[in-house]
């Protein structure tokens, strides 16, 4: 699987969360994986281990997000903006492997496909404001 294919099926696993417990989460997740019958052993280990690392440093997530994005904490946004931004600040700050630039177009990409119509440049300036911090 290419890394943008991966993203996505991170983000939907990371989208589960607002749905589920976070002790149902890793049982979500392998069912999950269950599904994606031509993804390769690498691709789950990835899409899993990427998908717990985010929950694990979620509180840390979301107070980036919310140091960000002034008048738009994270109760109050968009559940799939949220997501996206999620996974971005992630990739931004602990990923080694992802340039930031990275992150911040994969997820306007991601917001164009799951977002509304204002969603890619809400997301885009909330993680532009991050780049600089």
């Amino acid at each position: 699987m290419k890394r943008r294919e991966l993203r996505d099926h991170i983000f939907k696993l990371v989208f589960g969360m607002e749905f589920h417990t976070a002790d149902d989460m890793k049982e979500q997740t392998e069912l999950y994986l269950e599904q994606l019958k031509e993804a390769k052993e690498k691709d789950l280990e990835y899409i899993g281990t990427k998908t717990r690392l985010i929950i694990e440093e979620l509180p840390k997530i979301d107070k980036l997000i919310n140091e960000a994005s002034k008048g738009w904490k994270t109760t109050r946004m968009n559940k799939a903006d949220l997501t996206i931004l999620r996974l971005a600040v992630y990739e931004m700050r602990w990923d080694d492997d992802i340039p930031a630039g990275v992150a911040i177009d994969e997820a306007v990409e991601l917001a164009k496909k799951y977002s509304g119509d204002d969603g890619p440049s809400f997301v885009n300036g909330v993680l532009a404001k991050l780049a600089d911090f």
